[in-house]
């Protein structure tokens, strides 16, 4: 029925309530008893237990008394801890003081009264607020309080600082020591705020000897005015730049006096009773003002005056002196200086018009080159057909001749006469490429080509050539894509084995191949010929340049021009390695076509022999009538069946007459009246209806004409035709590109 962990007072409280209750019960029990022994045995009974319920009791007693007394000791120790600290203390628990020590009451007598035990935080600071010895406060007691309350348990402190009559200051600092409990703590701070007083008027005191220094060793003179137009402050170069007299600049002084005394003696010419009206006029509208005067000495002043935050005005004087005369010398400089450019931009627009003059003359003398160039090249593109038409001819026939007169004694001179015309041929064309060159960005038309193609074709032209010569020539094709222009590029690589082969005497060797270094692919021409000494080399690929031991007879110089100037058109990187007796070495460097598979493309097959017949039905439109000739004999010894026209007409006559297509057309490109071979290709095709294999030979060497065959599905053979491309040429055309039905 007691709970030991309850309170002493209430169990004491409880005990009483059970010893009455058990009186009550007992004296009901006596009155209603009817045995006089039994009651005798209840009063027994109940007088023991009200005795061991009164040792109870007592014992309880004995326990709160000793708790109270255990209580009593220790606020009274807390009491006097708090009592010998040096400064306030007061403990609030639960938000309500619980102690407080006597520094804390003698703070503010007028309101220790009101700080008894019980008293909210919110009303001690209400009350602290409130006491009349409280001057001011750092901060806000609600704002502080709030922060503290907020802050964790044994977080930093919230600090106020509070001024107290009698220049006492003490700084309040706010902790939360518990969830409930709140410890304020008034220190005393009276000596360190004094102290900092004293330093900071003592710094102050410094400062203004410090900024008095400052302004006696400034140049310039310093002089500050009160609002009231009083001298606060001035430096002795003031005085000095004036010229004023030592009792005239006095602190106290005042303005007006001053500049009454400046325009009287005529210290400063510009200082008249107007102008300096109009000064102090303009620095109370402005705020600042800013003259250059000349003082009665002859020095030059600048005078620079400025509104202070509080109403006074900073006067300051700068003799410059020296600087407006180094500027009356710069300006005086300057203007000799002016006259003397006005001088040289006279002769400058002379001159520049006498620039103009020849610039004119030379754009003029630029005009005619130019146009003498552009006809020139004009002319050798319109006589590049007629110059190797005749060359053509004289070719075909030349080799009808040479078949014909095998076995006679006119053979010797058929081959010479042939070797001459080769040489016509080389030169003729060395000569239209250097002047195609010369206009490189319309001559020229980079693509992927394959260098195997080219090689081959190399190979079959210039065979014959080393067989005559007694030379072996061998070559190793590489099917690897570069980036260059066909045409000028297989006329660089046949005049490297040209050269090669002209060069090496009887029972020689030529070699020509392929190097791959990483993205470029080097072509490589070796010969065992008679090399090039060391100073040669550097002149060679000079326009009609000869090594000094090359015979006379072999040439003008022009074929490694050719190469030179195509591969710096090109980008590509010429080089040659030679030694006398043993041989050279000529290169070609070139990007090759990442990505591009090697393949086999027209004209890398073998070339066929010769010794069948060539049983077929050719078509040949040509306008030149030798060259039709040559060509017809040469067909027909070949053992063609050939039809010569002169036109598409001519062309189209034949084809009606014989009532079917023929199995080949080899056409010209340049005919007459405007007539050209395409045309007359796809009229063939046209009118038989059936795609008819064909060959343009023509002098024309652009890619536009090489896209159009492309494109229309002809080959293109320049003149003068090589005989051993076209003889295979034919042959294969007919073969693998038999006549179909054409696409109308």
């Amino acid at each position: 029925m007691i709970d030991h962990e309850e309170p002493l007072e209430t169990q004491v409280a409880r005990q009483a309530k059970i010893i009455d209750a058990l009186m009550r019960r007992a004296n009901r029990q006596h009155e209603v008893g009817s045995s006089a022994y039994g009651a005798f045995q209840s009063a027994i009974a109940l007088q023991a237990q009200v005795w061991a319920k009164t040792r109870d009791l007592e014992r309880t007693t004995s326990e709160l008394r000793h708790a109270r007394d255990d209580s009593e000791r220790m606020r009274k120790n807390l009491a006097d801890a708090l009592s010998a600290m040096d400064g306030g203390v007061a403990l609030f628990t639960g938000g309500r003081l619980e102690v407080c020590n006597d520094i804390f009451l003698r703070l503010l007598p007028d309101i220790s009264g009101r700080l008894q035990p019980g008293l909210s935080v919110e009303n001690c600071f209400a009350a602290m607020a409130e006491s009349r010895h409280l001057v001011t406060v750092e901060g806000s007691f609600d704002v502080a309080l709030a922060q503290a309350r907020r802050g964790r348990v044994g977080a930093s402190v919230v600090s106020l600082v509070i001024e107290l009559a009698g220049d006492r200051w003490y700084q309040i600092n706010l902790q939360r020591t518990s969830a409930e409990n709140l410890v304020l703590l008034l220190t005393e701070i009276t000596p360190i705020v004094r102290r900092n007083r004293s330093e900071k008027e003592h710094l102050i005191d410094r400062q203004a000897d410090y900024l008095q220094a400052v302004f006696e060793n400034m140049t310039s003179g310093v002089c500050t005015f009160s609002p009231e137009g009083a001298v606060t402050m001035f430096n002795r170069q003031f005085r000095q730049l004036l010229g004023l007299p030592y009792t005239m600049l006095q602190t106290g002084t005042d303005l007006q006096r001053l500049l009454d005394f400046v325009a009287q003696h005529g210290l400063i010419a510009e200082a008249a009773e107007h102008d300096i009206a109009h000064w102090l006029d303009r620095l109370e509208r402005q705020g600042r003002l800013r003259r250059r005067v000349r003082h009665a000495t002859g020095r030059m002043l600048d005078l620079h005056a400025h509104r202070l935050p509080d109403g006074g005005v900073l006067l300051e004087l700068k003799d410059v002196t020296l600087e407006t005369r180094a500027t009356e010398m710069l300006e005086n400089r300057v203007t000799e200086r002016t006259a003397e450019l006005t001088r040289a931009n006279e002769q400058l627009r002379e001159q520049y018009e006498e620039k103009a003059r020849v610039e004119e003359e030379l754009r003029v003398a630029k005009e005619r080159a130019e146009a003498a160039v552009s006809s020139k090249t004009r002319f050798l593109a319109a006589a590049s057909h007629d110059l190797l038409q005749p060359i053509n001819a004289a070719k075909l026939l030349i080799a009808t001749l040479s078949d014909a007169a095998s076995d006679t004694r006119f053979a010797p001179m058929v081959e010479r006469l042939g070797g001459s015309f080769s040489s016509i041929e080389q030169l003729l064309h060395s000569l239209l490429d250097i002047s195609r060159l010369e206009s490189a960005d319309r001559a020229l038309t980079p693509t992927e080509v394959c260098l195997g193609t080219l090689m081959r074709s190399v190979w079959e032209d210039q065979m014959p050539l080393a067989q005559r010569k007694g030379v072996r020539l061998d070559m190793v094709p590489s099917m690897v894509f570069v980036r260059s222009d066909p045409v000028y590029l297989l006329r660089s690589i046949q005049n490297l084995v040209v050269n090669a082969i002209q060069y090496t005497p009887e029972g020689g060797r030529v070699l020509a191949g392929c190097r791959r270094k990483g993205g470029r692919v080097e072509l490589q021409v070796w010969d065992t010929g008679i090399g090039i000494s060391r100073k040669d080399q550097k002149r060679i690929f000079e326009e009609f340049a000869r090594a000094d031991n090359v015979p006379l007879g072999s040439g003008v110089g022009l074929g490694l021009s050719v190469v030179d100037r195509t591969c710096r058109h090109l980008g590509h990187k010429v080089r040659v390695r030679s030694k006398p007796g043993i041989g050279s070495v000529f290169s070609i460097e070139m990007e090759a076509v990442s990505g591009r598979p090697a393949g086999v493309q027209e004209g890398c097959r073998q070339t066929p022999a010769e010794d069948y017949e060539l049983d077929h039905i050719v078509l040949v439109i040509e306008n030149d009538p030798d060259v039709l000739y040559a060509f017809t004999s040469k067909l027909e010894q070949w053992g063609a069946s050939v039809l010569a026209a002169r036109s598409t007409e001519e062309a189209l006559v034949h084809l009606r007459d014989m009532g079917m297509p023929p199995d080949i057309v080899l056409a010209d490109y340049q005919l007459d009246d405007g007539d050209t071979g395409d045309r007359a290709i796809a009229a063939i095709r046209q009118a038989s209806g059936v795609h008819v294999p064909a060959i343009m030979i023509t002098a024309d060497r652009s890619n536009a004409l090489l896209k159009a065959g492309a494109e229309q599905g002809f080959s293109v053979l320049t003149k003068p035709v090589q005989l051993s491309r076209l003889r295979p040429l034919i042959e294969w055309k007919i073969r693998w590109q038999a006549p179909e039905e054409a696409e109308i």
